[in-house]
């Protein structure tokens, strides 16, 4: 089967005013249609942006410094404004991380979703009403007729939110981008939205790559996962082997941060440190700063990303480390 998006090398960089700092650095990832990626870590950690670059909109002081974005096989970073305009909306539609701002504040729901919908469908106003209605009850949206002549500042972040998912699920696209999609949402909605997600990547085989913190809502979605920290992706690999194998610190770090219901402590393990500054990037290894396993390899070198399993990469130097001291024996037995 044949990738749906790939992202290659991808560098995304911003202009300060001072100087140019890179957000996104060199990241490859692939997703197949029918198939759906989990991208998780910490705020500032690059995945918005990431997203961003992906749908080019990264405003005037964004720019893809170097990579290729291949969606069905040709390159977005070559492509006209015009070309994307097309291809936003239908082809590939985006859940916003701000349902706040997302909404145009001087038109109604109604008018916002039409435009959408009928930009990109063949149904008539008529029509186009009807459906745009249905798609909000849809999203668990009570008195949606009334809605549709409303205006933003009315509604509450959770409708909003709500309202952004119905457009962005409105043209039934091949790729949807989700920027924390259940942020401000109550838990039985968070429930209604993934299935309707879910039913979405059924119906139509469409691709979904999942920006999210909550590591639940990833084990439920995701076929794989990327990890990633300060602008790169530190860990890569299926939902099952992540989450029953985490090789990287910074992914065991996330992991061990659950609440757990188990156990007579209700203490949570935190990372120590904060997330660096895109502008004061550390030497070596991005992680070493926080990192109990650091070394002094770690500090002066920065690790490449290695396969260390069946589609498993990591990026550090003591787990690619120890994978290779793990197969030793079996190296052996066949004489290498």
């Amino acid at each position: 089967m044949t990738y749906l998006l790939e992202v290659d090398r991808l560098q995304t960089v911003f202009w300060t005013g001072q100087e140019e700092v890179t957000s996104v650095d060199e990241i490859s990832f692939k997703l197949r249609p029918g198939e759906t990626i989990g991208i998780v870590g910490e705020s500032g950690c690059g995945k918005s942006v990431t997203s961003l670059s992906i749908m080019r909109l990264l405003g005037q002081n964004g720019r893809i410094k170097q990579g290729e974005i291949r969606f069905n096989g040709s390159d977005l970073v070559t492509w006209s404004e015009s070309e994307l305009r097309r291809l936003r909306g239908k082809d590939i539609s985006m859940i916003f991380q701000e349902p706040m701002s997302s909404l145009n504040p001087v038109f109604t729901i109604g008018n916002q979703l039409l435009e959408t919908i009928r930009q990109h469908t063949s149904l008539s106003r008529k029509e186009a009403k009807a459906y745009a209605i249905d798609m909000l009850r849809k999203v668990g949206l009570p008195q949606a007729e009334a809605i549709m002549n409303v205006y933003p500042h009315t509604l509450s972040g959770g409708m909003r939110q709500r309202i952004m998912i119905a457009m962005a699920l409105s043209c039934k696209p091949k790729l949807l981008i989700a920027d924390e999609p259940t942020t401000a949402l109550d838990v039985t909605i968070q429930a209604q939205i993934l299935e309707l997600m879910k039913d979405l990547r059924e119906e139509s085989g469409a691709a979904i790559m999942l920006i999210t913190h909550d590591l639940g809502v990833v084990a439920e979605m995701a076929d794989k996962v990327v990890v990633m920290y300060a602008g790169q992706i530190v860990e890569e690999a299926d939902v099952f082997t992540l989450f029953r194998e985490p090789l990287h610190p910074y992914t065991q770090g996330l992991l061990n941060s659950i609440p757990r219901v188990e156990g007579d402590s209700n203490r949570l393990t935190a990372i120590p440190g904060a997330v660096p500054s895109i502008q004061r990037m550390p030497k070596g290894c991005r992680f070493h700063t926080r990192c109990v396993w650091a070394t002094e390899l770690c500090r002066q070198e920065q690790p490449m990303l290695k396969a260390v399993g069946p589609d498993h990469q990591v990026r550090c130097w003591v787990t690619q480390e120890q994978a290779v001291l793990s197969k030793l024996p079996q190296l052996q037995e066949v004489g290498i």
